[in-house]
């Protein structure tokens, strides 16, 4: 086996290695000196990618939802109507110059292809400012008047600092929308933070409800026709921030229709637990007028850029395949760097790809776990088979660059049952001598993502350049983890889901190299599979 020659000489595991350990050392994980690079045994072969259709267009993710220009943030919450999926976000047109945010539309058959339908909500035309986060409904009940399977939107406008909700509804099934009558159907009642309603049709009481961001509380209140709202209560909370985009939803527990709990969630700030924005979810009871929590929140995601998620079951299926999963997606930005990110022409992240919410019995209590959404597999190339096995000594190259543009790289890390090492790096090259961690700490049971040396992170804040990290207890020594890595993001799913960690990166096109390093130790790569993602770009009109 030889190594590869690249554009810069050989790629060197050695030099990467030497960066990261200094880095991990300093925030307290695992570390080890510089090590030489050994010599690969014949058998310690990566899988060979194979062609992938590279991105559209340079430096733009070629999987994930970015805006054709400008600037995206929030996503809102899908609904199904017609054979297709519609999904709007955030949208600013004149960034970085002028401000205001408008509802941009895209649809989908399969949550993975995306075709772009335009400005849906226009901002600035009512009079109430722009428009941000909210709710589109289907009003199968034609509890609006606008009759029966009409769809509506609800959504926060702000003007001059006061935010209210108003209510949009759509003559053309969601493409475009006007503003409703009356508006704002919620005043604003005096207080600062007043902001993304997400609106759900309760069945067992015929009847709206509504979770509002309040600050640090999430409020509810009902309504029989999506205009006329009255309070039922308050969920209030401590130590994370002001609060953005509530969601409130049923999960079964292990896929048991007998043990249906409750998820709020929400957009929080988690500096106080040495974390960053993110979303934060408490598990609990709801009773048709308030939510009940049983015990602490968890992080969705312990990633630093996965903020402003939302849910949605799918109507095609039964309710009890309903509360077996949820779909999710987030944006994939941070608030703390968000406008330092550098991009030609569009800007503000990109939404994440969307995923699979369930809950599972972990170490004896429920928890959310999250899974790449089942259609990527439609991206790969077919099944050739069992992955490799490569066993790590210190450190080791793979003779086979990454695929260009987006891929897939699976693999169970286990330590060596006679020298079992105490932390274990995969190192992603992201390209001119820039390069990506993920890894697993065995020591302390975390799993962890490192950025600090991608192709932007000298000039970026060092909130960006902090190594996040999430608790993962091995099963039976080993760890899996499903590695999606696109233009500019890296999306870990750890563990079948039990820690998940979403990170904008930069990287440069071309392929690339990449290897694994072992601290005090051996490790063993596991079933070890590289699978290019053929593009899926958003189709334009």
């Amino acid at each position: 086996m030889h190594r590869r020659v690249s554009r810069r000489g050989t790629w060197s595991v050695k030099a990467a290695t030497g960066v990261v350990a200094f880095t991990l050392a300093t925030l307290g994980l695992s570390a080890c000196a510089p090590k030489p690079i050994p010599s690969p045994s014949p058998t310690a072969v990566a899988p060979t990618p194979t062609a992938v259709t590279p991105s559209p267009q340079p430096g733009r993710p070629a999987l994930h939802i970015t805006p054709p220009d400008r600037w995206i943030n929030d996503p809102q919450r899908p609904f199904f109507r017609d054979g297709q999926w519609h999904l709007y976000h955030l949208y600013n047109a004149d960034y970085p110059d002028g401000n205001g945010t408008s509802w941009y539309h895209l649809t989908s058959t399969d949550l993975v292809h995306w075709r772009d339908e335009g400005v849906a909500i226009e901002k600035y035309r009512n009079g109430l400012g722009d428009i941000w986060t909210g709710s589109a409904v289907v009003d199968t009940e034609n509890t609006a008047g606008y009759g029966a399977g009409a769809v509506l939107a609800l959504a926060t406008q702000q003007h001059d600092g006061v935010q209210v909700q108003s209510l949009f509804h759509s003559a053309d099934g969601g493409f475009t929308f006007a503003s409703a009558d009356g508006n704002p159907v919620m005043p604003n009642p005096g207080v600062p933070d007043f902001r993304d309603p997400k609106v759900f049709w309760d069945a067992a009481h015929s009847r709206w409800v509504m979770a509002l961001a309040e600050g640090d509380a999430i409020g509810f209140y009902t309504s029989p026709d999506l205009r006329a709202w009255t309070y039922r209560s308050r969920f209030t909370t401590t130590g994370l921030g002001v609060l953005e985009c509530p969601d409130l939803f049923p999960l079964a527990v292990d896929d048991d229709p007998g043990e249906v709990v409750w998820v709020l969630m929400t957009g929080a700030n988690g500096a106080a637990e040495g974390f960053t924005t993110g979303t934060a979810a408490w598990l609990g009871e709801w009773d048709g007028e308030a939510f009940t929590s049983d015990g602490d929140h968890q992080w969705v995601d312990a990633g630093p850029d996965f903020y402003a998620a939302t849910t949605w079951e799918d109507p095609r299926v039964s309710d009890a395949e309903q509360l077996q999963s949820r779909y999710l997606i987030g944006w994939m930005n941070n608030w703390n760097y968000a406008t330092d990110l550098p991009a030609p022409d569009w800007a503000g992240g990109t939404l994440s790809l969307v995923r699979e919410l369930a809950l599972r019995t972990v170490d004896g209590q429920p928890r959310l776990v999250v899974q790449p959404l089942g259609g990527l597999d439609a991206l790969a190339p077919a099944d050739e088979g069992p992955g490799a096995d490569v066993t790590v000594t210190e450190s080791w190259e793979a003779s086979d660059p990454l695929p260009d543009g987006a891929y897939r790289l699976r693999v169970t890390v286990a330590r060596d049952d006679a020298h079992p090492a105490r932390e274990t790096r995969l190192l992603l090259d992201a390209g001119d001598g820039s390069f990506i961690t993920v890894g697993y700490d065995f020591a302390g049971q975390r799993v962890f993502v490192a950025r600090d040396t991608d192709a932007i992170a000298a000039t970026m804040p060092e909130d960006y350049r902090a190594i996040r990290s999430a608790p993962l207890a091995p099963d039976d020594g080993a760890v899996d983890l499903d590695i999606i890595v696109d233009d500019t993001t890296v999306e870990v799913f750890a563990g079948g889901g039990e820690a998940t960690l979403s990170s904008v990166v930069h990287t440069a096109p071309g392929a690339r190299g990449w290897g694994a390093a072992s601290v005090a130790g051996v490790t063993r790569l596991l079933d070890l599979r590289v699978e290019p993602l053929a593009a899926a770009p958003v189709q334009q009109p």
